[in-house]
């Protein structure tokens, strides 16, 4: 055991603590990664608040990068001192669904609440996620984190953990969009943006942002939407018709948690279409649709969870693309902040404006 600083929730939409807890050694097959950065995931914020429930006290954080500093036995594929990204994916890799190529949704489950971390009167501290990664170690299982360059800046390469992975994901795993069709994001945040990214890399004819914010729809277009419509709009997809050619879309990503958006979603699609469910409402909540008319044009509803990848396969190409300038994540970062900072950080994140608010360990 070792002691660490970490983000402590001691209770549901109470401010973060800063204090010390245990973090236990890997075992079989897991890693220690000592943190660089960590971002702040708009899914963070939902847990905390106690959207979706869970054990206190509970240590959140799931998008991070740092560096390997222990291995337990059984690790082969790392070694000390690799630059690594932190992922919630933790899969057995045996499961029906993880032997299937889908481990974002292995069946395996993981007891996060008697997992490497507790308090330092040694009593249970939820792993959140499978990560705990607002504190600055974590031990997670080798198959939840991948390699990545050394010149690759740690808090650039934190947001590949999980919102780029999401959104450009969902375009290519979840939805399988081929060039020359046609998009509409809604929501234009961190993992809009994103999928919006995902959608020009995979070569959409037009990409239609739908936000709230006329300022968050002028930064869509600089990650490649061709065209903006306010969701404040008392049709907004009437206007994304429009924009479209007077046609709805191939396929509709959205990307928010707001049922307004789950409501309206089919309502922007082409016959035949599909619609990308991302973003995760409160438990509890419900949308409505006329099932009649999906039926009748054979459109879709699809969930799409972490954008369906396989990371040891999707995240390299990515970075990869990042490498060649292909992909943006520098422009994704709106603020730098230090861990003592975590509740302003998330109080920033919730005021809607900023992309991505990253934790730095260092400096």
């Amino acid at each position: 055991m070792q002691t660490i600083k970490a983000a402590v929730c001691h209770e549901f939409g109470a401010p973060l603590v800063i204090e010390d807890v245990q973090l236990a050694d890997p075992n079989m097959g897991e890693v220690e990664v000592t943190l660089e950065a960590v971002a702040i995931c708009h899914s963070d914020i939902s847990y905390a608040e106690g959207a979706w429930g869970g054990h206190l006290p509970a240590v959140y954080g799931h998008e991070a990068a740092g560096t390997v500093t222990k291995l337990g036995d059984g690790v082969s594929s790392f070694t000390v001192g690799d630059s690594v990204v932190v992922t919630l994916i933790r899969a057995c890799g045996n499961c029906p669904n993880c032997a299937g190529g889908q481990p974002t949704i292995c069946e395996t489950s993981y007891d996060t609440e008697n997992g490497p971390l507790t308090t330092t009167d040694n009593k249970p501290l939820e792993q959140a996620m499978a990560c705990g990664a607002f504190a600055e170690k974590v031990v997670v299982d080798q198959r939840q984190i991948v390699k990545i360059p050394d010149n690759i800046e740690k808090d650039v390469a934190s947001l590949v953990s999980c919102g780029v992975i999401t959104g450009v994901g969902a375009v290519v795993n979840a939805a399988q969009l081929r060039p020359g069709q046609d998009v509409v994001v809604i929501g234009a945040g961190g993992v809009g943006l994103n999928a919006i990214q995902g959608a020009r890399i995979a070569g959409a004819r037009r990409i239609v942002a739908v936000d709230m914010s006329e300022e968050k729809l002028a930064i869509a277009k600089e990650f490649g939407a061709t065209h903006g419509v306010l969701a404040t709009l008392d049709k907004p997809w009437r206007a994304a018709h429009k924009a479209l050619g007077r046609r709805g879309a191939d396929a509709v990503l959205i990307t928010v948690g707001a049922i307004p958006a789950y409501d309206q979603a089919p309502r922007y699609l082409a016959p035949g279409g599909k619609a990308i469910m991302i973003g995760m409402p409160h438990s509890g909540a419900t949308a409505s649709y006329e099932p009649v008319m999906l039926a009748a044009v054979g459109q879709g509803l699809i969930g799409s969870k972490m954008g369906d990848v396989v990371i040891q396969r999707d995240i390299p190409w990515m970075i990869d693309l990042y490498s060649q300038g292909r992909l943006k994540l520098d422009e994704l970062i709106s603020a730098r902040w230090r861990l003592d900072q975590i509740n302003e950080a998330i109080a920033d994140t919730k005021t809607g404006s900023a992309k991505r608010n990253v934790i730095l360990f260092k400096g």
